[in-house]
């Protein structure tokens, strides 16, 4: 009876905290921390520990995230990197074994529909917060890193800019799924609001990239079917998007060519894109010097010192691409197990049980391929935890039966 006491409220223990992290995401890293640590103990004794290890083994998300998390547990035995700075490079992949855990949690349909709307609505604060700045209305704060200029919150530019280009889609499709009109008015407003804070107020590459890959993926997708409010909306979002392009990306655009015409001509470019393209170059030259092992997991910064050494070129610390960061550390099995974790969290989307959860899967491989060939998004800690998260969220929709292997994935 006691056993059954414990495990039942450690059930609902970590099902609330499961909840709560998706709305701490865009907010605290202190407050992301501690969620994960009450998510991950409540689980422990909430009995579904065997139940989680055979999902890892029949779930191909499952397992190819645990996998690429042991990869790089095996890097951390080779290679030049000091005992700290490997296990401290590890620990910032940690979250990859979060996704089975996860899936786990978010079995139940009304978990997940809570989970949602609790990153919504945090969400939703961020960019009623984000206008605030924009227009002055919101006292100097220490926590506030954003400016009139750059109105951003609590996170870096370009997490920013990440989180509030897919809030955009997620309001979509919660407005698209709601039966109260004044709901809908509500979440086709926000995604409108979002769509002018990534395009005009806080402005960058790649959270412009996420958003206009995703609004033609969704025009791709629905147009031309019968839903025409949704359908509507999402091409109005893109056609905002194409009529700024002019004007937003227009001195990006020029920018972005000469500095490649700066890198080509000069050598040791300092540009922002010319700097890039180094590192992607320097990077691949490592690669293919240890193609099966890496240089070991945490060894880039050293291995790509010693390869600008004696060049006059910038150092850096990863690649800002996260297939080369993954390359150079344990070798291509690395890149092409991240590969194939995007191969099948795109495929088994389809089996999801609703069109959102489908569309939303979808988009999400898409924000994290383009912030994966651009930053090292899995080394960074808003973005891996948010990838993680809305993982575990979406693939426990995934109906099978975790003691019957027939009914795995496949």
């Amino acid at each position: 009876m006691v056993r059954e006491i414990i495990i039942r409220h450690a059930r609902q223990a970590s099902q609330w905290s499961a909840i709560a992290l998706g709305a701490s995401i865009p907010v605290s890293t202190a407050l992301d921390n501690f969620l994960i640590a009450l998510t991950l103990a409540a689980w422990a004794f909430s009995g579904q520990v065997r139940a989680t290890a055979r999902i890892t083994l029949i779930n191909p998300v499952a397992l190819l995230s645990v996998s690429l998390y042991l990869l790089l547990m095996i890097g951390i035995v080779y290679g030049d990197a000091s005992r700290q700075e490997a296990l401290s490079c590890l620990s910032k992949y940690a979250d990859l074994l979060c996704i089975p855990v996860l899936i786990m949690i978010f079995r139940m349909e009304g978990i997940r529909a809570r989970a949602l709307y609790a990153l919504a609505f945090s969400l939703v604060g961020i960019i009623i917060l984000s206008y605030l700045i924009r227009f002055g209305l919101l006292p100097k704060l220490p926590f506030i890193s954003g400016t009139v200029s750059s109105p951003t919150v609590l996170k870096l530019k370009l997490t920013h800019n990440l989180l509030v280009a897919f809030g955009a889609v997620l309001f979509l499709w919660l407005g698209y799924t709601s039966h109260n009109p004044r709901m809908r008015i509500f979440w086709y407003g926000f995604a409108l609001l979002a769509v002018i804070n990534v395009i005009f107020m806080v402005q960058g590459a790649t959270g412009y990239l996420v958003l206009v890959a995703l609004s033609l993926f969704a025009v791709w997708k629905y147009l031309g079917k019968r839903e025409t409010v949704g359908t509507m909306l999402v091409i109005s979002a893109v056609l905002v998007i194409g009529i700024s392009i002019p004007s937003a990306f227009h001195e990006r655009l020029n920018k972005i060519k000469m500095e490649l015409q700066d890198w080509r001509a000069d050598d040791k470019s300092t540009t922002s894109t010319g700097l890039r393209l180094e590192f992607y170059q320097n990077s691949l030259a490592i690669a293919a010097r240890h193609p099966l092992t890496g240089v070991g997991t945490g060894g880039f910064p050293r291995a790509y010192a010693a390869q600008v050494a004696g060049t006059g070129k910038a150092e850096t610390h990863n690649p800002h691409n996260e297939f080369l960061h993954l390359a150079v550390q344990v070798g291509v099995l690395g890149a092409i197990l991240l590969v194939a974790l995007f191969v099948f969290q795109w495929r088994l989307a389809a089996r999801l049980p609703t069109p959102m959860y489908r569309g939303l899967a979808r988009g999400l491989i898409i924000t994290m391929v383009i912030g994966c060939m651009l930053n090292s998004f899995l080394l960074d800690h808003t973005e891996g935890l948010f990838y993680a998260w809305l993982t575990g969220l979406l693939y426990g929709g995934l109906q099978y039966d975790p003691h019957d292997k027939s009914s795995a994935p496949t």
